[in-house]
C-alpha cells in the first residue's frame, strides 16, 4: 500500500504477534525488552520466536517497501538545506505591470550554466495569453551577467533589489539598467541606445555604482539618476546630459540617501519628479555631523577600512532639508521645515497639481508627526495634519491625492480620531480628508490592522489594502468603497499574501505561501476571480523529508494577553517522552515569528532539528507586530523586560506538557532575537540551558539613533534603562552554555557589539563560544559560511540539550 513504510509492516506485526504470544506488554515505545522481570516463561520463547520471525520477515520484504521506507524518512542535513537548487524553489523575477495594467512582464530563464539564457516575457492579464517580449540575445547586450551572491547581507538600500529594467510611461519602451550605464529599448522596432554612464573621473565613482536610482519623468522625455552624489537628467531622444545641483560629494548628497533613513525610516529615494514633469523634488543631506565609523577588512593584509556614516543613539544626525529644482532654470528653492535642523524628513510626495509639495516631519523623539503642505514656488508651508503619540509613531506609506485635487487618504493608529470609532489597541485604519486637513470619514475600523495600500480605484471609488482581519498570523487582500461600508475579504487561500496591483486597479500579483508550502506566484482579477498561473514554484523533493506540520495555537502572556504561538513535532511524536525543546524568537518590534507563511532555510533547520528529536517552539511577545499599537508600546524605555517576561510565560506553559524535558530547553534567534538569547540566557539563567545568538545587539549605545532613540528614548536622558536593557550589563549571570556568531564586516550590529560583550566574559570569569565570519554582513548569508554555521550550531545543540 502507498505511504505504508517498511517499518511500518515490521511494527504492525511485531504488535499483533506480540499480543498473540500473550507474554508481553503492549508495544509503547522503542524501549521495549524481552524477557522482562515478572514475565512467565512462555513470553522468552515466543519473544525468541518473534525474533527469528522479525529477521525471515526483514529479509523478506519487497524491494519496493524498502525504497519507500528511504524516500519517506530521507532525513534533511544543513547542506542541502543552504544548498541549491533551493528547497523553497525559484519564485519569477523582474516583473513589472505595463503602464496601462495590461501586460505583466517578467523575466523568463531556460537552461543551465553555459546554455543559459534569460528573455523578458509578458502575460497579458485579460487573455492569458504570454508573448516575448525582448529575446535573450537582445538582452545579452543592454544587462551584464548576473554577479555571483555577496558574502553579506547588506542593510540600508543595500537590502533592497536593484531594479533592472522598468517602462516608459506611454508602454513603447523600456529603460535597462545597470551599474554603470542606461539603455533605452525600443520595443516597436526592437533596437537600443545607451542614454548615459559613468563621469570619465569625479568623486564617489570609485565607491559606489556610478548610477543611482535611475527613474523615467512622468512624460516618457527625461531619464533621472543620481552620480557622484548629484542630481542629473538625460534627454531620451537627444542624449543631452543636464547635471541639475552642485557640489555633492560624500558627506553633502543631493538626491541621495545615507544609512540610517532607508534602514530605519524604510525610504527608499531621495528624490521625486512633479508630476508635470518639469521640477524635481530631493533631499539635501549634510552628513558632516555624522560619526565616521570603520569597518576594517581584516582579511588585507594592509587592514583596507572602509568609513561609513553611522550615528549611534544619542550622537548627531544628518541635517536633512528638502529642495526643488526647475530642470529649466536649474537652480534650487528651499522648503521651510522649521527651525530645528535635529528633525526627520520621514516622507516626501507632490500633490497632483505639481505645485504644492506633502513632506512629512517628524520630531528626534519620534512622537510627533506633522504633514506639511509646501508651496514649490516659495518654499512656504503649513501643517495640514498632526499625529502624537504618548510613546512613538509608526511610519506608513499610506498617503494618496486623489485626481480630484480635493481629497487624500492617510492612514493612523489613533484612538478615535476626531470623533472616529474607538481604537484603544492603536490598529492602524484608513482615514479620507479634505486638502485643508479636515476628516472627512473613516473608511476602516475593527481590532485588526491595515498592513499596506495596495491600490486606488477612484473610477469605481474602491480603496484595496492587505491587512490583518482575519488573523495577526495571515495577511489577505481587502476591498472597501470610498463611499464607507463593510470590508470585503478578496483572497481565500488561509495563509500570507503579498499584492502587487496593477497601475489601473483592475487585477493584482498574488504571491502567497502558508507554513506548510513554499510561495507561488498567479494573477487574478481585482474582484479575486480569474486566477492565471505565473509560477506554481512546486518543490516536488519536499515530499521525500515528511515536514511535520506547524501547529498554531496561543498562550497567556505574562500579563495575560493572549499571545499568538507555534509548536513543531518530531516525527513519531509520542506523547509520553520527554523532549528536549528548542525556543526560537525574534521578539522585536516590526518583527514576526509566528507566520502562517514559509519560513524558508529557517523553518527547514527547525524540521531538520525536529528530526534530531527537539520540539520547535515559539511565541510571538508584547513589543512584535500585527497586534496593534497598543501590543507594542510596553516595551518604550525599558526595552527585554516586558519580552522575556512573555517568553518565560511560553516556557511555563511548555512546562504544563507532559512531554517537554522542562531540564532540557535551548533558545535561538537573530538580530533582536540574538539579543533576546543573550538576554535570556542571563537574566533567566536557571531556565534555558543553551543558546545561539546570531549577531546581537548587546548594547544600546552601539545601535543607531532612529531605531533605538525611537524605543529607549535619549541615552542621556535614560542612562539607566540603556543600562538594564543592554546584555553587557549582566554577563556575570551567565550559567548556560551560549554560542555566538557574529561577522566583521555588519554595517548595521557592528563588531563592536561582540567584542564588548567579550570584553565582560573576561572580566566576569565567564564563557561564551564565539564564531567570527571575517567580511561577512548581517546575515553571514553566503552558503560557505551559512554552512559551516549551522553545522556548528545544529551539534551545539544535540551536545547541550
Amino acid at each position: 500500500m502507498r505511504g505504508l513504510t517498511a517499518s511500518a509492516i515490521l511494527l504492525c506485526s511485531l504488535q499483533r504477534l506480540v499480543a498473540f504470544a500473550g507474554g508481553l506488554p503492549p508495544f509503547r515505545s522503542a524501549r521495549l525488552r524481552s524477557g522482562q522481570r515478572g514475565q512467565p516463561a512462555q513470553a522468552s520463547a515466543a519473544a525468541a520466536l518473534l525474533l527469528v520471525w522479525v529477521l525471515l520477515f526483514a529479509a523478506s520484504v519487497p524491494t519496493w517497501a524498502q525504497e519507500s521506507a528511504a524516500q519517506e524518512l530521507k532525513p534533511l542535513t544543513v547542506e542541502r538545506i543552504y544548498g541549491q537548487p533551493s528547497l523553497s524553489g525559484k519564485l519569477t523575477t523582474g516583473i513589472a505591470w505595463s503602464p496601462d495594467g495590461k501586460l505583466l512582464s517578467y523575466f523568463h530563464r531556460a537552461g543551465e550554466g553555459a546554455d543559459a539564457k534569460t528573455d523578458i516575457w509578458t502575460l497579458e492579464v485579460a487573455t492569458g495569453e504570454r508573448r516575448l517580449l525582448v529575446d535573450s540575445d537582445k538582452l545579452r547586450g543592454l544587462l551584464p551577467p548576473s554577479e555571483p551572491e555577496g558574502r553579506g547581507q547588506q542593510t540600508g538600500l543595500g537590502r533592497v533589489t536593484p531594479q533592472q529594467y522598468c517602462w516608459a510611461p506611454d508602454g513603447h519602451a523600456l529603460l535597462f539598467v545597470t551599474q554603470d550605464h542606461l539603455y533605452w529599448f525600443d520595443l516597436k522596432t526592437q533596437t537600443g541606445k545607451r542614454l548615459a554612464g559613468p563621469p570619465a573621473e569625479g568623486p564617489g565613482t570609485q565607491k559606489a555604482p556610478a548610477l543611482h536610482d535611475p527613474k523615467i519623468s512622468p512624460d516618457g522625455r527625461w531619464v533621472s539618476f543620481v552620480r557622484s552624489y548629484d542630481l542629473c537628467v538625460v534627454n531620451v531622444a537627444t542624449g543631452e546630459e543636464k547635471q541639475l545641483t552642485r557640489g555633492g560629494r560624500e558627506e553633502w548628497m543631493n538626491g541621495q540617501l545615507d544609512w540610517v533613513y532607508p534602514e530605519e525610516l524604510e525610504i527608499r529615494t531621495g528624490y521625486w519628479w512633479s508630476p508635470d514633469s518639469s521640477e524635481i523634488a530631493y533631499l539635501q543631506m549634510d552628513e558632516r555631523p555624522v560619526t565616521r565609523y570603520p569597518l576594517v577588512n581584516f582579511l588585507s593584509y594592509i587592514g583596507k577600512t572602509e568609513m561609513m556614516r553611522y550615528p549611534k543613539a544619542g550622537d548627531a544626525n544628518p541635517i536633512v532639508r528638502v529642495g526643488v529644482v526647475s530642470l529649466v532654470e536649474g537652480s534650487s528653492r528651499w522648503m521651510d521645515t522649521g527651525h530645528d535642523p535635529n528633525i526627520y524628513i520621514a516622507r516626501v510626495q507632490w500633490l497632483r497639481d505639481s505645485k504644492r509639495l506633502a513632506i512629512e516631519r517628524l520630531n528626534r523623539a519620534q512622537n510627533k508627526l506633522e504633514l506639511l503642505f509646501a508651496d514649490a514656488a516659495d518654499g512656504r508651508s503649513h501643517v495640514v495634519l498632526t499625529e502624537e503619540d504618548k510613546y512613538w509613531i509608526n511610519l506608513h506609506d499610506d498617503l494618496y491625492f486623489f485626481a480630484d485635487g480635493r481629497r487624500f487618504l492617510w492612514s493612523s493608529e489613533r484612538n478615535a480620531p476626531e470623533g472616529g470609532f474607538p481604537n484603544p489597541g492603536g490598529f492602524r485604519h484608513f482615514y479620507l480628508y479634505d486638502l485643508s486637513g479636515m476628516l472627512l470619514k473613516q473608511l476602516t475600523h475593527g481590532n485588526w490592522g491595515v498592513t499596506a495600500l495596495a491600490g486606488v480605484d477612484e473610477q469605481r471609488g474602491i480603496v484595496y489594502f492587505t491587512a490583518t482581519e482575519k488573523s495577526p498570523t495571515e495577511r489577505h487582500l481587502y476591498r472597501v468603497a470610498l463611499e464607507g461600508g463593510a470590508v470585503t475579504r478578496l483572497t481565500r487561500d488561509e495563509g500570507t499574501h503579498t499584492i502587487k496591483m496593477a497601475p489601473d486597479a483592475a487585477h493584482y500579483l498574488d504571491t502567497y505561501s502558508n507554513a506548510m508550502t513554499p510561495p507561488r506566484q498567479d494573477v487574478y482579477r481585482a474582484d479575486g476571480a480569474g486566477r492565471a498561473v505565473l509560477n506554481e514554484n512546486k518543490v516536488a523533493e519536499l515530499a521525500a523529508y515528511k515536514l511535520q506540520p506547524v501547529e498554531f495555537f496561543t498562550v497567556p502572556g505574562a500579563d495575560g494577553t493572549p499571545l499568538e504561538a507555534m509548536m513543531i513535532k518530531p516525527p513519531g511524536f509520542d506523547a509520553s517522552r520527554k523532549y528536549p525543546v528548542l525556543v526560537n524568537l525574534y521578539g522585536g518590534p516590526h518583527g514576526q515569528v509566528v507566520r502562517n507563511a514559509w519560513g524558508g532555510t529557517n523553518f527547514l533547520w527547525h524540521q531538520l532539528m525536529a528530526q534530531k528529536g527537539f520540539l520547535i517552539f515559539a511565541v510571538d511577545n508584547r513589543g512584535m507586530a500585527a497586534r496593534g499599537h497598543a501590543f507594542e508600546s510596553p516595551i518604550y524605555h525599558r526595552m527585554s523586560e516586558v519580552e522575556l517576561a512573555d517568553q518565560l510565560a511560553g516556557v511555563a506553559y511548555l512546562r504544563l506538557l507532559p512531554y517537554v524535558d522542562a531540564a532540557r530547553i535551548g533558545i535561538w534567534g537573530w538580530s533582536y532575537g540574538g539579543y533576546m538569547t543573550c538576554t535570556a540566557m542571563l537574566n533567566a539563567a536557571d531556565v534555558f540551558k543553551a543558546g545561539f545568538a546570531g549577531s546581537p545587539v548587546t548594547d544600546w549605545r552601539q545601535y543607531d539613533t532612529i531605531y533605538t532613540e525611537r524605543y529607549m528614548g535619549l541615552p542621556q536622558e535614560n542612562a539607566e534603562g540603556y543600562k538594564q536593557s543592554s546584555p553587557v550589563t549582566h554577563v556575570a549571570q551567565l550559567k548556560g552554555k551560549l554560542l555566538i556568531a557574529a561577522a566583521t564586516g555588519d554595517d548595521n550590529v557592528h563588531f563592536a557589539n561582540t567584542v564588548g560583550f567579550s570584553e565582560q566574559l573576561i572580566k566576569a570569569g565567564r564563557y561564551a563560544e564565539i564564531l567570527t565570519y571575517p567580511g561577512r554582513g548581517h546575515g553571514i548569508s553566503d552558503p560557505p559560511a551559512r554552512m559551516h554555521l549551522f553545522r556548528r550550531v545544529t551539534q551545539f545543540f544535540l551536545d547541550n540539550l
